[in-house]
């Protein structure tokens, strides 16, 4: 998407915002239609409000914004006023629309499985279309952006996870509602999985090696057949023979691979033939390394 306005910066500011006005939206309305209502923690700052909460009945949504000011006057010396800016939006609609939302006393559901599962998959959409422009919901998420910096191997839903997970033994160990607790995981692990979709995409990309020698057909085969993806040639050795050995390395969308293994089936059957998750794959015919978060 920076590539669509990458010539017009204005309309990319615009749609940032955009972004930011409606997940800060959509996690209002999975918080309290779904989440709040059922007693299941959101996690993070929020979920720290809600303990809160439910020791003296502060609004939740003060309490967020209340807690935030520290972390982001951390964020700015971090990330810098862009950054601040977009999650001072982020946190301050999302607050103020969790109260406005309490007004209705509306309820969507009353069953805590269902509340978790579905406000989860709603919670995640929302965060995820906030993180996907580079904004926040200020808290924890300020947190997270800054361990990732560190650990940018772990995908930024995983260190959700951990952080989210550490607040909701919490609220259970002071309020004693663990079956809440219990729910409130289910919901955490829907929402890390929701947000990773959004940041990283549906994993449809595989890795393949090819030990054969008929290296030099197959690699001709590829390049120029249907399945038309670029190959890089690997210097092997057999660790028992020592014999030397060309390995095909190529990465290939998951719908290809049944076409790849049969034009390797149908140049050498004695090939060896490993197939692997590739989680991420920037470059030419894949995702833009201009567009990595």
């Amino acid at each position: 998407m920076g590539n669509l306005f990458s010539d017009k910066p204005l309309l990319r500011v615009a749609w940032k915002y955009l972004m930011i006005v409606v997940g800060a939206v959509i996690y209002a309305v999975s918080f309290q239609f779904f989440l709040f209502p059922n007693e299941i923690v959101a996690g993070g700052v929020t979920g720290i409000a809600m303990i809160v909460n439910a020791m003296t009945h502060w609004p939740v949504g003060v309490m967020i914004i209340v807690m935030n000011v520290p972390l982001f006057l951390f964020s700015w010396r971090f990330f810098g006023m862009d950054y601040m800016i977009a999650s001072l939006v982020g946190m301050g609609l999302s607050s103020v629309l969790v109260d406005l939302f309490s007004l209705s006393g509306l309820v969507l559901t009353n069953d805590p499985m269902l509340a978790a599962i579905i406000g989860g998959v709603i919670k995640g959409a929302g965060l995820g279309l906030i993180y996907y422009v580079n904004g926040s919901t200020g808290g924890i998420d300020i947190v997270i952006k800054i361990l990732r910096q560190r650990y940018n191997h772990i995908n930024f839903g995983t260190i959700m996870l951990i952080v989210d997970a550490a607040i909701v033994m919490a609220y259970a160990m002071v309020l004693g509602k663990y079956q809440s607790a219990m729910y409130s995981i289910i919901a955490m692990f829907v929402v890390t999985k929701v947000v990773d979709l959004f940041l990283y995409g549906i994993d449809n990309s595989a890795l393949c090696l090819i030990v054969s020698d008929q290296s030099e057909t197959l690699t001709d085969k590829i390049l120029s057949g249907h399945v038309h993806r670029g190959v890089t040639i690997l210097e092997g050795e057999g660790a028992y023979s020592h014999s030397k050995k060309h390995v095909i390395m190529c990465v290939v969308k998951r719908t290809q691979i049944p076409e790849l293994r049969r034009l390797v089936r149908s140049v050498d059957e004695r090939a060896f033939f490993v197939v692997t998750d590739a989680k991420n794959v920037f470059g030419k015919g894949f995702e833009s390394i201009s567009e990595v978060r």
